[in-house]
């Protein structure tokens, strides 16, 4: 596999891979067209900077925001107030305090990060409007949920029925729509033109990611590349965009505008390199959803990626999205054959550093600490 040398865009550039300064691909910069993505999780790249993925002294992340999160929930169904019952019970159906909240606990320790680092009180909450944002990336993430279980025709979530499942697909895009004209009223309620902006982007993002993930590149030089930009739009935009928004609500300047922006691309595609890692690896008891789910809606993941470079045969398969009889199996053999899981961690592992090195750029806090602890936290979940 090939890394082809349009996507790295020279820093302070637009990139195709979504961002202000440089791109999805930001550990790997400086890599010319014939760089191999072996050749890059086997090279120096990846042992260096070690230490800062070594263990440090651990801040608990969610204890840290658990004043902030400990309504989160009840305050989504709140904004999510209609005079229908199976609406009402539809958009309320994921908000059930089941999910990892991930993305609200990552947004409010930006948030307080931010803070500190302008100045605030070292135990200041996150600001109201911050907290907010962290409601509207949970509502923007739902929605993308049950509209994405409606395309993959998905049994369960979370260890339960689909909302799909439960009241049928019609209503299910209905009520994932719904979810998102809320989250868009919320954040236009919040009055800050950039923020909207930012948050705006998310949602063409999720859309065009998706568009991305029904088609793939018959280049197989250019196959990796379409994997990374598809995953960032898919999952790290709205971790990226999100830490920004909260970034500009606490008045930082435009250098930790980027910082936190750099931070939630680097984790969100790591984030997402391990999801794809644990579709192979782990168990439907413990995902709450079907594994080996992604072969079996006909998309390459990393994982069959790096396979893909032992055995030449996975590409006409990739090219046919695994449809005939015997090559979901072929494929799963494939990556349990080679080092394939191995270089993808090597991968995340390379993404998480970037994102350490990101935010070890503001004031030392509690919050700072808690996003570098997070990194591991990611890289080591098995659900």
């Amino acid at each position: 596999l090939q890394v082809p040398g349009r996507l790295f865009s020279g820093p302070g550039r637009l990139s195709d891979c979504g961002g202000y300064q440089g791109n999805i691909c930001r550990p790997l910069l400086q890599l010319n067209t014939t760089t191999h993505i072996r050749s890059i999780c086997t090279s120096s790249l990846c042992s260096s900077q070690k230490s800062s993925l070594d263990p440090v002294t651990p801040s608990d992340p969610f204890q840290l925001v658990s004043t902030e999160m400990s309504t989160l929930y009840d305050d989504i169904k709140k904004e999510l107030t209609t005079y229908g019952s199976v609406l009402r019970y539809m958009s309320h159906y994921y908000f059930d305090g089941q999910g990892k909240a991930f993305r609200p606990m990552v947004v409010l320790l930006m948030s307080r990060a931010c803070n500190f680092h302008n100045g605030a009180a070292e135990n200041s909450l996150a600001l109201s409007s911050q907290r907010r944002i962290s409601m509207i990336a949970e509502m923007i993430h739902t929605a993308s949920l049950v509209h994405d279980d409606v395309i993959d025709e998905a049994d369960t979530r979370r260890g339960k029925a689909c909302v799909s499942n439960l009241h049928g697909q019609r209503k299910a895009i209905l009520t994932g729509d719904y979810i998102l004209t809320i989250s868009s009223m919320a954040l236009a309620a919040i009055g800050n033109k950039d923020v909207v902006i930012l948050l705006s982007q998310v949602i063409e993002d999720l859309v065009r990611g998706e568009f991305m993930q029904l088609g793939t590149k018959e280049d197989e030089d250019e196959r990796f590349a379409h994997y990374l930009k598809k995953t960032f739009k898919k999952t790290a935009s709205l971790l990226a965009y999100s830490c920004r928004a909260v970034a500009v609500l606490s008045g930082s300047s435009k250098d930790v505008q980027e910082v936190a922006y750099q931070y939630g691309k680097n984790l969100g595609i790591a984030f997402q390199l391990v999801d794809d890692m644990l579709d192979f690896m782990s168990t439907e008891e413990l995902m709450g959803k079907p594994t080996a789910a992604d072969l079996k809606l006909g998309l390459a993941t990393a994982p069959v990626l790096f396979a893909a470079e032992k055995y030449p045969e996975l590409n006409a398969m990739i090219m046919r999205r695994f449809s005939e009889p015997g090559d979901v199996e072929l494929a799963r053999e494939a990556v349990t054959k080679t080092d394939s899981l191995q270089q993808s961690r090597i991968l995340a592992e390379q993404y998480c550093r970037e994102a350490v090195r990101q935010i070890q750029q503001l004031a030392p806090s509690p919050e700072r600490e808690a996003l570098v602890t997070l990194t591991q936290k990611v890289l080591n979940r098995k659900k």
